[in-house]
């Protein structure tokens, strides 16, 4: 297994003491209260308060300010100091913030993955075995009767589907200014295939940094609808089209247009099997002339720079398996490129470390 030199140093050698093991795996034990409690502190505003106290704040003051019983303040303090997220002075019994509290606090990273995993995956995670084992996601059930989520995703409850898309697009519009000057700028792409466009957000982004950009957005039908009710009236729209394509239907070929120059696929392969992405590539490959480049942007797990965005990498492929599709993953560089090389493609290039983690793989047809 290839790994970057920061991942390398983590994930090749023990890096806890035997008491700091112990307590992690408590951690991982209690792992849902854990989770409740922060996730609490932090809607209710508790967590704040405590941040805002620049001598710390006492039990007592977080119930006037707050309104919450005794008990209920006590509950959720005493776990957050258990757990780390606040520290307590035993003179006083005024309670102060740790640095994992702040980051909970301000890091939108970790905002937005603890949103996804309360509204979308919390109650489906119960049935990860049984998702892992039967390859469907059979935690989807706890949010609807479809086959994968992305069915039906423009009719979920509307704070579910707010969490996922903020999850959605948090990681990759952080990469969209570099993404625009790679395709457009190095490339000089005028007519691109947006695949798994999903809101258009990026079709949008494309039309608006080049007039010249046309953009047709490959998705599933009421993907396409939601899209286009997205775009409709803004800048650039009149360049933007739709064709309704089911992704799993082995038979359903991509449009083949005159000019093609590129076929941009952003967090999308991660949404499928390596079977699956070997059955997409080859007829994208299919619609392409030697010109036409595909532009595959994914945050491979390994090619990360810290180890915790390959945390965040590793368990949003649990997601996939109990809640979006049962069989997809975030996939590291090795298992991308067998899938690029079985559809008759090849590696012109790669651009790493665009945004929060991207990597850009660049493909053409193989010779």
């Amino acid at each position: 297994m290839e790994l970057s030199a920061g991942l390398k140093n983590v994930f090749t050698a023990e890096q806890q003491s035997a008491g700091e093991a112990q307590r992690y795996a408590q951690i991982i034990a209690w792992g849902p209260m854990v989770f409740q409690t922060a996730r609490i502190m932090v809607k209710w505003g508790i967590l704040e308060l405590i941040n805002q106290a620049a001598n710390g704040i006492t039990c007592e003051e977080i119930c006037k300010e707050t309104g919450l019983s005794d008990y209920a303040v006590k509950c959720l303090v005493e776990a957050s100091l258990s757990m780390g997220i606040i520290i307590v002075d035993p003179e006083t019994d005024r309670f102060s913030i740790t640095k994992a509290g702040w980051f909970l606090l301000n890091d939108q990273s970790t905002r937005v993955n603890l949103d996804m995993n309360h509204d979308v995956n919390y109650q489906g995670m119960f049935y990860l075995d049984e998702s892992l084992k039967q390859g469907r996601p059979v935690g989807l059930k706890t949010l609807g009767d479809w086959p994968t989520l992305y069915e039906g995703l423009s009719v979920l409850p509307q704070q579910v589907k707010e969490s996922w898309l903020n999850f959605d697009h948090f990681y990759s519009d952080e990469s969209f200014e570099e993404a625009l000057k790679i395709v457009f700028g190095e490339y000089q792409v005028k007519r691109l295939y947006d695949v798994g466009g999903n809101t258009g957000k990026w079709a949008l982004q494309c039309v608006g940094y080049s007039t010249d950009a046309e953009v047709t957005v490959l998705d599933l039908p009421q993907q396409i609808r939601m899209m286009q009710e997205n775009t409709a009236g803004k800048q650039g729209a009149e360049r933007i089209k739709g064709f309704p394509i089911n992704f799993l239907d082995e038979q359903a070929a991509f449009p083949k247009q005159e000019g093609l120059d590129a076929i941009w696929m952003s967090q999308f392969l991660d949404c499928f099997s390596m079977e699956q992405i070997v059955s997409i590539l080859k007829r994208a490959q299919a619609a392409m002339t030697a010109d036409t480049r595909i532009f595959i942007m994914e945050t491979l797990w390994d090619r990360q720079r810290f180890d915790t965005a390959a945390l965040c990498l590793t368990m949003t492929s649990l997601y996939f398996t109990a809640m979006a599709n049962g069989n997809s993953k975030m996939y590291n560089t090795e298992d991308m490129e067998k899938c690029i090389r079985e559809a008759g493609l090849e590696i012109e290039q790669l651009y790493d470390h665009l945004g929060l983690g991207h990597t850009i793989i660049v493909a053409k047809k193989a010779k």
